[in-house]
C-alpha cells in the first residue's frame, strides 16, 4: 500500500502542491477571523447538578460575577477636590456603554422614612457635587454611620474605600468586554495619576479580559518563538539552511490549516487552545526529521534521489502515521471530558497532528524530489560523533548492564511510588498567575481589605407565595448570614436580610442601635412602608435579591480565593449549616455561585482526565497490538513508556506541584508524545529480524544504532520545544512545559536503554511468530521496487532522468 502511495505523491507532484496552497490560501482566510474567548468556561457537563441549580440561579437573577471592583487605600480619601473627582469618576464610568450601575461610598443611598406617605424614600447621600469640605464631613460622617455599607465598600480600619461597576450581560462575554475595559483604565488612571493613588483591580471581568490579552500575546510569542527554537536546533543537526527552511514551512502551513480549522468548527482561543500553534511546531517537526535522516540514509546506500524519496514513504510511512496517530490518540481523549474547553482542544489537537503528518508525508518528498541531491556535507550529521558515541554507550549498557538497568528501574519506581503518595489536587482561580502578577496581588489586596471578590450564592426557596418576607424566614436567613461571616473566609451578605436591617434602622430615625431585623410588632409596618417605597431609577431592591413572587431570595457572599481542597470542606460545613437552619419540608436551599461551579468543575475535570489517560493507553496499546500482532509485546512495549509517567508524577509530588487541570493534561500528551520513539525502535527491530535470520540480540543492536540518532533528534527538539512553555505568564502552562519536557527526555532514555534490555532478557518469550509477521505490514527493507513504473514531471536533471531508467 505505501509503495502506491509514493508512486501517487511523486507521480502528481505539481497537483498535489497547488492543491495544498489553495487549501493553505483558504485556511489563511478564514484564521484572519479567529476570536479570543470572553466567557467564563465552565467545566461540568450541563446534567450536572450543579450546573442545573447555577442555570437555575441566573434565569431567576441574572448573571452574577459580572461586577468589576477597584478601591484605593487612601487616609486622606475625605479630601474635598478629591472627593468631588471620585463622584465624577463614578460618574464617567455608568456613562460608558455596557456599564449598568455603579456602586462607592460617594454612590450610596440611604432609606428616609416619609410618615405622611407611610413610606420609605430612597435618597443619594452625596449630591452630584459638593459644594464644601464641610458638606463632605457631614455627609461622609451619616455615609459611614451606615451599617449597611460597613466591609462591603469601605474598610475604615484600613483606610480603603471600594468601588463598583456592574457590567451589562450583553458585554460581558462579548469581545467589546476588552475596549469597555480600556475604557474603564483610562477613566480610573487620569484619577490615580491626579492623585498620585496605587488602584486595585480585580473581579471576574476584569480578570477574564486582562487574561484574554495575555494568552493573546503569549499565543503569538510561542508561536515564533517554537519556530526559532525548532529552527536553531535543526541547523544544529542538519547543518543545512535549506532544510531547516523546508522543515518550518511544513509547520507553518500547518498552524495556518489548524487556526483556520477553529474558525471552521466556530471554536475561539482559549487558554488551551492558544498553545496548539506552537504544539503543532513541536509536534510537527519530528515527522520531518524521521523523514529527511531516512531520506539521507537510502540516498547513501544507492545514490539515487527519486528511489531513495520513494523509499522513505513505502519504508516508514506506515510507523510515521502510526506515530501520529498514538499522539494524536492521547489529545483525542479530551473528548470524553463532558468539558467544552477541552473537548474543542482535542478536537482541534487530533485533527491537525494528523494534519501535520499529510503535510510532511507530501511536501518532503515532492519538495526534496525537485532539489539536487544530498552532498557528503548534507549527510555528514549521519556520522556525527557526538552521537555515535553517545549511541555507542547506550549498547554496552544494554547488552553488559541489564541488572544495573533493572535496579535502577525498579529503583526509581519505588521512588515513584513514595512520591504519588505526596501528590495533592487543587486549584485556584487565579493560581495560573505567578504570586508577583499585578492581578495576583491585586486579588490578594481585595481579600485582605474587603473579604475576597469571589461570588458565592445561597438562593432560598420558600415554597409560599410571599414567604420571603415572613418574620420566621428572616430570621433564619440572618442567623445562616451570621453563621458564615464568621468563617473568615466569607464577608458578609447582600441579602433581604440587610435590606431589612436598613430598612428597620430608617423607620428608628436613623439610629444605628436599630440596624437588626424588625420584631413582630413592627415587622408588617416595616414591610408595608417598603412596599409602598420610592427606589428611584438606581436602586432595585426587591428585584435583585427577591423573585416577582416574592417566595425565592438570594444571599450574595464574597468569598477569599481559597482553593479546591479547602473549598470543598467548606462548602461541606455550609450545606451542614444550611440543612440545620432550614427544614427540608419548609424550604428549599441551594449554594452555588462562581465559586462553587469551579471547585466542582476543578475536581469533576480531574476526574475526567485520569480516564482520559486511561483511555489514552487503551487505545495505544490497541493501535500497537493492531501494528506488531503480539498481546505479548505491547506489554513490554508499554512499560519503559509509563516509567516516565510515574517519575513526573512523583516529581509533583515531592515539589508539591498540585494536581490540576493544568497538569493532568501532561500525562495523557506525554504518553501518547512518548510512545512514538518505541513504535519506531520497534519497527525497525521487526526488519532487522528478516535480515538477520532472526537474531534477536543483533537485531536489537541495529535497530539501536539506526533508530537511536532520529530518537535523540526528536527527543531534543521536543525537550527544548516544550520547554519554552517555561517562559508563560501563566503557571500551568509553566507546569506542562517542564513536566512534558522532563517526561519526554525520561522517555527517550528509556526507550533507548529499558526497552532494548528488555527485548534481550525475555527474547523469544516475546518475540514470536506473530510478531514478525504482523497484521499491518510496516516496511520491509529488502522489498523490490517498480520504479520503472513511476511517471513523475519532466526532470531537467539528465542524471535523474537515467536514474528513473534504470
Amino acid at each position: 500500500m505505501w509503495n502506491r502511495i509514493a508512486g501517487i505523491i511523486l507521480r502528481n507532484r505539481i497537483l498535489l502542491l497547488v492543491i495544498i496552497g489553495l487549501v493553505t490560501i483558504f485556511m489563511g482566510y478564514k484564521a484572519q477571523f479567529v476570536e479570543m474567548s470572553y466567557e467564563y468556561s465552565i467545566l461540568l457537563p450541563d446534567d450536572d447538578p450543579a450546573s442545573v441549580e447555577y442555570e437555575r440561579f441566573k434565569n431567576t437573577f441574572g448573571q452574577e460575577g459580572n461586577v468589576m471592583f477597584f478601591a484605593v487605600q487612601d487616609p486622606d480619601f475625605y479630601e474635598f477636590e478629591k472627593f468631588n473627582d471620585w463622584i465624577a469618576l463614578g460618574d464617567s464610568l455608568k456613562a460608558l456603554d455596557g456599564i449598568d450601575a455603579v456602586v462607592s461610598i460617594a454612590h450610596t443611598y440611604n432609606i428616609n422614612k416619609n410618615n405622611e406617605a407611610k413610606r420609605f424614600e430612597f435618597q443619594t447621600i452625596f449630591p452630584k457635587k459638593l459644594s464644601s469640605q464641610v458638606e463632605l464631613d457631614s455627609l461622609a460622617a451619616i455615609a459611614e454611620s451606615l451599617p449597611f455599607y460597613q466591609g462591603s465598600l469601605i474598610n475604615k480600619e484600613t483606610n480603603t474605600f471600594l468601588m463598583g461597576i456592574t457590567v451589562n450581560a450583553r458585554i460581558i462575554n462579548s469581545k467589546e468586554r476588552e475596549p469597555m475595559v480600556v475604557k474603564v483604565r483610562e477613566i480610573t488612571d487620569r484619577f490615580t495619576a491626579k492623585y498620585k493613588l496605587d488602584m486595585k483591580y480585580s473581579g471576574l471581568p476584569y480578570i477574564r479580559v486582562v487574561t484574554a490579552q495575555m494568552i493573546k500575546k503569549e499565543m503569538n510569542m510561542f508561536i515564533y518563538l517554537s519556530l526559532l527554537v525548532t529552527a536553531i536546533i535543526l541547523f544544529m543537526f542538519f547543518r543545512s539552511f535549506k532544510v531547516v527552511f523546508f522543515c518550518m514551512l511544513v509547520v507553518v502551513l500547518s498552524v495556518i490549516w489548524a487556526v483556520g480549522s477553529m474558525v471552521l468548527f466556530d471554536y475561539k482561543i482559549t487558554l488551551l487552545t492558544a498553545m496548539l500553534p506552537p504544539l503543532l511546531v513541536v509536534i510537527g517537526i519530528p515527522n520531518s526529521v524521521f523523514l529527511i535522516n531516512k531520506y539521507h540514509g537510502e540516498y547513501i546506500r544507492h545514490n539515487n534521489k527519486i528511489k531513495a524519496l520513494q523509499r522513505v514513504v513505502s519504508k516508514i510511512g506506515n510507523a510515521t502515521f502510526l506515530t501520529n496517530l498514538t499522539t494524536a490518540s492521547g489529545f483525542a481523549t479530551f473528548i470524553v471530558t463532558s468539558s467544552q474547553i477541552l473537548k474543542e482542544f482535542g478536537v482541534i489537537a487530533a485533527l491537525n497532528i494528523m494534519v501535520v503528518f499529510v503535510l510532511s508525508l507530501l511536501l518532503i518528498p515532492i519538495i526534496f524530489s525537485f532539489l539536487n541531491p544530498p552532498d557528503q556535507k548534507a549527510t555528514r550529521h549521519l556520522d556525527n560523533r557526538m552521537t555515535v558515541w553517545f549511541i555507542d554507550k547506550l549498547e554496552k549498557i544494554v547488552l553488559n548492564r541489564r541488572t544495573i538497568v533493572y535496579t535502577v528501574s525498579i529503583a526509581l519506581l519505588v521512588l515513584g511510588v513514595i512520591g504519588i503518595s505526596k501528590m495533592k489536587s487543587t486549584g485556584y482561580m487565579v493560581d495560573d498567575l505567578p504570586h508577583d502578577n499585578v492581578i495576583f496581588q491585586d486579588l490578594k489586596f481585595f481579600e485582605k481589605n474587603m473579604d475576597g471578590i469571589m461570588p458565592l450564592e445561597v438562593m432560598v426557596e420558600t415554597k409560599k407565595k410571599a414567604g420571603i418576607l415572613k418574620l420566621s424566614t428572616l430570621r433564619r436567613l440572618n442567623t445562616l448570614n451570621d453563621t458564615l461571616k464568621s468563617y473568615p473566609e466569607i464577608s458578609s451578605s447582600v441579602s433581604i436580610v440587610e435590606a431589612a436591617k436598613f430598612a428597620n434602622q430608617a423607620y428608628f430615625n436613623g439610629k444605628e442601635k436599630y440596624y437588626k431585623l424588625p420584631n413582630s410588632q413592627t415587622q408588617n409596618v416595616i414591610m408595608s412602608y417598603l412596599a409602598k417605597s420610592d427606589t428611584g431609577d438606581d436602586s432595585k431592591l426587591f428585584s435583585t435579591f427577591v423573585d416577582s413572587t416574592q417566595s425565592i431570595t438570594r444571599m450574595s457572599f464574597r468569598i477569599k480565593d481559597i482553593g479546591t481542597t479547602r473549598m470543598e470542606k467548606l462548602e461541606k460545613k455550609i450545606l451542614t449549616h444550611v440543612n440545620n437552619i432550614f427544614p427540608e419540608d419548609q424550604y428549599t436551599v441551594h449554594v452555588t455561585g462562581s465559586s462553587i461551579i469551579f471547585f466542582k468543575g476543578n475536581k469533576y475535570l480531574v476526574k475526567n482526565l485520569f480516564i482520559s489517560l486511561t483511555l489514552a493507553i487503551f487505545l495505544i496499546a490497541s493501535f500497537m497490538a493492531w501494528m506488531f500482532s503480539s498481546k505479548r509485546m505491547v506489554v513490554v512495549a508499554l512499560l519503559p513508556n509509563l516509567l516516565p509517567l510515574i517519575i513526573t508524577a512523583a516529581l509533583m509530588g515531592f515539589f508539591g506541584i498540585p494536581i490540576k487541570a493544568s497538569t493532568i493534561l501532561v500525562f495523557s500528551i506525554a504518553f501518547g508524545i512518548s510512545v512514538d520513539d518505541t513504535i519506531h525502535y520497534l519497527a525497525k527491530y521487526r526488519q532487522e529480524l528478516k535480515a538477520t535470520n532472526w537474531s534477536i540480540r543483533s537485531s536489537v543492536v541495529l535497530a539501536l544504532r539506526e533508530s537511536g540518532q532520529s530518537m535523540m533528534y526528536t527527543s531534543i527538539i521536543l525537550f527544548f520545544g516544550f520547554g519554552i512553555f517555561v517562559l508563560s505568564d501563566f503557571g500551568g502552562t509553566v507546569s506542562l512545559g517542564i513536566l512534558v519536557s522532563v517526561t519526554l527526555l525520561s522517555a527517550m532514555l528509556s526507550n533507548l536503554i529499558l526497552l532494548p534490555s528488555l527485548l534481550l532478557t525475555l527474547e523469544k518469550f516475546i518475540t514470536n511468530r506473530s510478531f514478525k509477521e504482523p497484521l499491518l505490514q510496516i516496511f520491509d527493507e529488502e522489498e523490490d521496487i517498480e520504479l520503472g513504473d513511476l511517471r513523475i514531471a519532466p526532470l531537467e536533471n539528465k542524471e535523474e532522468k537515467e536514474s528513473l531508467v534504470n
